[in-house]
């Protein structure tokens, strides 16, 4: 990936299973600026057994009557509709991407030509699905939601294992719970997971707002990815905790502003600022009249503005010297 920061509108399961909410939400991403639209690839019967409990925020989301595997029968998408996604997607002029949930998914979105490939939080002790995205030979994303160092550790090992290259790996901060409490970001620990590991390092987000992706992009994201929904009172698990599409926008305007405001990091003065130099800085110039010969002192100089003279940083060797000359109150001294 470039430098700059990529961002990802997470379209996740948020088309409900409907191949024409799918591409509007592709369509918004594009609109909203984003660079690329994730989606999620799966075979429900491979992901969930019959028996397998919603998680509670989709019980609060989707109700309990149903199970998770019939939740996700209902939002599993065909191969069909993968191709007509990605080739929509191509002609908006954004990526297409897919987090695979089953080694037979990983198989599908290579055939579609997908570049990169998401490792999702919840399949991070998945090693099957580990080693299956390293064969594939392409950048991956590993999400970190729920995990313990040694957990991440454990990962990154196999994946290395099986083929995987340290440069081509960008780790994702994340918290599973939707939405995310503040006091649980910790975004600290998204830099501090990168140092640990070596990698680069991005955020993945759940919570309500802008404010913490924003954030993310100032402690140096390179990777953002954030859901997007096209209405946030649509049935399904994940649309309350999703960005709206003029929400998103407004998140990769802001996202931009911090990117381009944290600059190279070289301090020195901005060509926008250079012009206040001389109006703001002092020269030390004469607060009374004095005569020639006369010793310049404490009572009859003094710093003022503006710049151009001789700079008050010399005070030192100013004061006790004798006028070359008269100088007018206000006049800049000249030695």
């Amino acid at each position: 990936m470039s430098r700059k920061i990529y961002i990802i509108a997470e379209a996740g399961v948020n088309h409900n299973g409907s191949i024409l909410l799918a591409k509007k939400l592709a369509l918004a991403a594009r609109r909203a600026g984003a660079d690329a639209v994730k989606f999620q690839t799966f075979r429900a019967g491979l992901v969930a057994s019959a028996r397998a409990p919603k998680a509670g925020y989709q019980v609060k989301t989707t109700g309990a009557a149903d199970s998770q595997l019939d939740m996700l029968r209902c939002l599993e998408l065909s191969r069909a509709a993968h191709l007509s996604l990605r080739d929509y997607c191509r002609r908006l002029g954004i990526e297409f991407l897919s987090t695979p949930f089953d080694t037979d998914s990983v198989d599908l979105l290579v055939k579609l030509g997908v570049r990169r490939l998401k490792i999702p939080s919840g399949e991070i002790t998945n090693l099957p699905l580990l080693r299956k995205v390293a064969l594939a030979r392409r950048p991956i994303i590993m999400s970190t939601g729920m995990a313990e160092i040694p957990e991440i550790a454990r990962a990154l090992k196999e994946l290395y294992a099986a083929g995987a290259r340290k440069k081509d790996l960008i780790l994702l901060h994340c918290n599973t719970e939707y939405p995310t409490p503040m006091k649980d970001v910790n975004l600290r620990a998204m830099a501090a997971m990168g140092k640990r590991f070596g990698l680069r390092y991005g955020y993945s987000d759940h919570t309500r707002g802008i404010t913490v992706p924003v954030a993310a992009a100032a402690l140096g994201a390179e990777l953002i990815e954030k859901h997007l929904t096209l209405d946030k009172k649509m049935k399904g698990p994940d649309h309350k905790a999703s960005l709206d599409p003029r929400e998103f926008a407004a998140m990769v305007a802001a996202v931009r502003e911090a990117e381009e405001a944290l600059g190279d990091g070289l301090k020195r003065p901005s060509p926008s600022e250079r012009n206040n130099i001389a109006a703001v800085r002092r020269s030390i110039a004469a607060i009374l009249p004095i005569k020639r010969g006369e010793v310049f002192t404490v009572n009859n100089i003094a710093p003022m503005r503006p710049a151009g003279g001789i700079s008050p940083m010399k005070w030192d060797a100013v004061v006790g010297r004798t006028a070359p000359r008269d100088f007018r109150p206000g006049e800049k001294i000249r030695l």
